[in-house]
């Protein structure tokens, strides 16, 4: 089932809070996937002594009260006497293993763009070997894959379609006509002109 987005304001926020607390009193999610190799170990570390801490990690709240983490499981484990920012996400286990599932995906289907990745790399040094390879690395994965040919498509066989266009008095308008019949099950989108 595909759910289109009408507009930034049908977007549930879900972050009801932020916490400082010791990181070993997170919980790790047991479906966590994702493994930490030495050297993503050692350009974090390298991170937290050239910066210093500089992202939340995101976790939810279990029944008892405490938290489960579902993104930060290797800053967790870092070191698990430092204190960490949490962002507190109000979803439940199901949208809890979505996000754990998709997170780190999505985040890698970014492009990069080369001139500005090449400027940034030019302009940013750093003292750390880990550092310095794992710059050195961004973009060179990508490249070396070889992408898939993709076979044109066939044009879509040619149908009638109807329309109507309605004229609303302004946006509050347009959205709440378009909550409206969404949620009669009829087919339909924003425009502007």
């Amino acid at each position: 089932m595909v759910h289109q987005i009408a507009s930034s304001l049908d977007v549930r926020n879900r972050i009801v809070r932020h916490v400082r607390i010791r990181a070993g009193d997170l919980v790790p999610h047991e479906l966590n996937p994702r493994v930490h190799p030495d050297a993503q170990r050692a350009a974090l570390e390298a991170l937290y002594v050239e910066v210093g801490f500089a992202r939340s990690l995101l976790a939810y709240e279990l029944p008892d009260g405490r938290l489960k983490l579902i993104d930060g499981h290797l800053r967790q484990r870092i070191d698990p006497e430092m204190m960490v920012d949490v962002e507190v996400l109000d979803v439940n286990d199901a949208e809890a293993r979505k996000l754990l599932l998709s997170l780190d995906p999505l985040a890698a289907l970014a492009d990069n763009d080369t001139d500005k990745l090449d400027e940034l790399r030019r302009l940013t040094a750093s003292d750390s070997d880990a550092l310095t390879n794992l710059w050195r690395g961004i973009g060179e994965a990508a490249e070396r894959v070889p992408k898939p040919r993709r076979e044109p498509k066939p044009p879509p066989e040619a149908r009638s379609q109807w329309y109507v266009l309605i004229e609303c008095q302004d946006e509050a308008n347009q959205l709440e006509l378009l909550r409206r019949f969404l949620a009669e099950g009829l087919k339909c989108r924003a425009l502007l002109s």
